[in-house]
């Protein structure tokens, strides 16, 4: 079982930045490629990044070169550092653990947080 917990959400000004973090339980936090969604009201849930065990990187194609997701393994933690905002990114912000894949489709990811809010003014 694995246990996340965002935060670092808030309210922004467009043009500004924010990190969130994802701190995660357990100890095989080194064996789940971590992944960020997001959900805009009325939208369904959208793949943001992901960040294989390897470190390998993959963004949405609507935050690459905005967004750069990273872990820490010692401290069982993973980053998501959004730069340039925009309204469009406002949204509620999940991380997720996935054990068997990097990918992108939510239904592959074992387990979730409970999100946090960013909000970017215009």
């Amino acid at each position: 079982q694995v246990q996340l917990v965002e935060s670092g959400g808030g309210l922004v000004q467009a043009g500004g930045s924010l990190r969130l973090s994802c701190a995660a339980s357990g100890r095989t936090f080194s064996r789940y490629a971590m992944g960020w969604f997001r959900q805009a009201p009325g939208k369904e849930r959208e793949f943001v990044a992901v960040i294989s065990r390897t470190s390998t990187t993959y963004y949405a194609d609507s935050v690459k070169g905005r967004f750069t997701i990273s872990r820490d393994n010692a401290k069982n933690t993973v980053y998501l550092q959004m730069n340039s905002l925009k309204p469009e990114d406002t949204a509620v912000y999940y991380c997720a653990a996935d054990s068997s894949l990097a990918g992108r489709d939510m239904r592959t990811y074992d387990y979730w947080g409970q999100g946090t809010q960013v909000t970017v003014a215009s």
